[in-house]
């Protein structure tokens, strides 16, 4: 029996890695057609940020570059597009979780708004103007926009998976 609790602790233990890998394996940018617009929403923002904020000790440097290159090849971008914005978005987080000393979920909201901001427009610069790849602004405004306002909700099952989680671990280590 001990094998296979040490198996699940270790699981718990990488169990946000998971989730960002299944989620960029996928593709987990969501497109909705609505008034003859791509709407958009992207997963992996939500869990890079949230993680990051509030866990960093899960998740390595190396993971997110290594997921930001998997998240290229499938969805055909340059390489090394996604890794830019996935370690930019820790950048920030990183900025803000040593910035900030009363944490919620509406200074987390607010700060992640900024920080897919900030992710956007360099996308966009890249893309548009070093690449030559014609994006319509109009959409990717709107699809960052969709990722906001889907934050709170996936926060909060997060924040419930990041509980269940710690209670697994801190229950392992009581016995």
């Amino acid at each position: 029996m001990s094998i296979i609790n040490k198996t699940y602790s270790k699981f718990l233990s990488i169990f946000p890695v998971v989730i960002l890998f299944i989620s960029v394996l996928s593709n987990a940018k969501y497109n909705f057609i609505y008034d003859e617009n791509n709407l958009s929403f992207n997963i992996s923002y939500i869990i890079i940020f949230f993680w990051s904020l509030k866990r960093p000790e899960y998740f390595g440097y190396g993971f997110i570059f290594f997921a930001g290159i998997l998240n290229d090849v499938i969805q055909n971008n340059p390489l090394g597009i996604s890794s830019v914005e996935y370690l930019l978005i820790c950048v920030l987080t990183a900025f803000v979780r040593r910035r900030i000393i009363l944490q919620n979920l509406i200074y987390d909201w607010i700060f992640f708004l900024i920080s897919i901001l900030i992710v956007g427009s360099i996308n966009y610069i890249i893309l548009v103007y070093i690449f030559n790849i014609p994006i319509i602004y109009d959409s990717l405004i709107l699809g960052l926009f969709a990722t906001f306002l889907i934050y709170p909700i996936l926060a909060k099952i997060l924040s419930w998976i990041d509980n269940i989680v710690q209670v697994r671990i801190n229950d392992k280590k009581n016995q």
